[in-house]
Parts: C-alpha cells; structure tokens; sequence
C-alpha cells in the first residue's frame, strides 16, 4: 500500500470509528431527518449535556456533522447523507 492509499484507508477507519457508538448511530440517523439543535440531541440520546457533547465533537472531527450558531442554540446537521 503506498502513502495515498494508507492516508485514504486511514481517514475511511477514522470515520468508522465515529460511528462506532449506539448514540452516534442514533444521532446521525436523526440528524439525516434534519437539522437539530443540542437541546433535542440531548433529549434523543438521553445523557447528560456534557456526554452529547462529547459525541458530537466526535462527529464533527471526523467530518460527519457540521454546527450552526443560531442565537443562544448550536444546531447540528450532516455534512452528507453518505453515512446514513
């Protein structure tokens, strides 16, 4: 395997990782019905705020989710419908 190849295989198992998780499935399955603010990922997933969190920044170091501002609320979406 040359260096492209092991930086493509290496990101593909980075990805797969992330969604290596019963609330992460649950979180991007939901989030393929449409964007979600933390307050309903929360509620969704039913772990503390801290623990969503944690998921989500998973998530979104992998490429998997994206974030909004909107005011006082961060809402989440997927970056592509590929991982659903």
């Amino acid at each position: 395997m040359d260096s492209k190849q092991r930086i493509v295989y290496e990101a593909r198992a980075r990805i797969v990782k992330a969604l290596a998780h019963p609330a992460r499935l649950l979180i991007v399955d939901e989030l393929n019905k449409g964007p979600l603010c933390v307050c309903d990922i929360r509620e969704m997933v039913g772990s503390d705020i801290s623990t969503v969190s944690k998921h989500l920044s998973v998530l979104k170091n992998v490429g998997i989710v994206t974030d909004e501002k909107r005011g006082s609320q961060v809402f989440y979406s997927l970056r592509c419908s590929c991982v659903t």
